[in-house]
């Protein structure tokens, strides 16, 4: 098992410009900034990312994209999971011709199939790729849990070497999986664990405190408790509304978010806006 896609791995925004297309300028300097503050993988097109809302054309452009542009010493992991097997094969097949590191591989969601259904599917996608694939177990967005068990079975197939956890019930090592934290809240706990790192949404504003943690773990639990602010600000509502608002807040290329997903309304600005502050990262209210 490889853990050379890094570990503190940000699932990077896409940003958009006021007309509401991709920002193709703002994204690579984004992918500079994060290099330089802590990233050293980044997720392209996960939820993040807004891929729900993308054409198929702007997922693999942004793909292509950050392979181009990679900042030298980060991984690339392309978003390629759906609820559609064909359609999932057909974005591993293309994100790995495109020179993806790996694959980061969703629970189909939405029609929640059954045990068998999901091995099945994977069968299908390992096919499709030679990079590993993380798989990537997040029930409260696709209504379908992986049990560690589960998990244990279906790293049994070529490919799957890691898992995104961002179940917190089941937070646990698993044979034969590279261990990710799916919650920013979770990096810590993971990293107790001996996992890996984790693929973060906080780290596009705390990179250095979050390196930090993976690099001094005599500070980690301390570190951690002066991040809980942050964390829980970023969760203030449907991600990825929170962190887009405290980029443009930083002065950080973000934009407006595709429907259905709304700008931040006052309220919410004003609890990432108040966490920043605490931070040091934001002169005043930011108001």
């Amino acid at each position: 098992m490889t853990t050379s896609l890094g570990s503190i791995i940000t699932a990077i925004v896409t940003p958009f410009d006021q007309q509401g297309n991709v920002d193709e300028g703002g994204f690579v300097e984004l992918l500079d900034h994060l290099a330089a503050n802590g990233s050293d993988g980044f997720v392209i097109c996960g939820t993040t990312g807004e891929a729900a809302t993308l054409s198929i054309e702007e997922h693999l452009g942004l793909i292509e994209l950050a392979v181009s542009n990679r900042p030298e010493g980060t991984s690339i992991i392309a978003g390629a999971g759906s609820n559609d097997t064909r359609h999932a094969v057909l974005m591993t097949e293309r994100s790995t011709e495109l020179g993806a590191d790996a694959i980061l591989s969703v629970t189909p969601y939405y029609n929640r199939p059954n045990r068998r259904g999901i091995v099945a599917h994977y069968e299908e996608v390992v096919k499709a790729t030679d990079r590993p694939i993380i798989l990537y177990n997040i029930p409260s967005r696709t209504g379908t849990n992986l049990p560690n068990e589960f998990l244990a079975e279906l790293a049994q197939l070529d490919q799957i070497e890691f898992v995104k956890q961002a179940n917190p019930d089941d937070v646990a090592q698993v044979d034969g999986l590279g261990l990710y934290a799916g919650n920013d809240d979770m990096l810590a706990e993971v990293l107790d664990l001996g996992g890996i790192g984790g693929i973060l949404v906080a780290s596009h504003v705390v990179g250095p405190q979050m390196r930090q943690m993976v690099e001094q773990p005599e500070l980690r639990a301390e570190i951690d408790a002066s991040l809980a602010e942050i964390y829980a600000a970023l969760g203030v509502t449907t991600n990825p509304i929170p962190v887009k608002a405290a980029l443009a807040l930083l002065g950080l290329p973000s934009g407006p978010l595709r429907l259905p997903l709304v700008e931040a309304s006052p309220e919410e600005l004003a609890v990432v806006a108040t966490a920043l502050t605490n931070l040091g990262l934001l002169e005043g209210d930011g108001r």
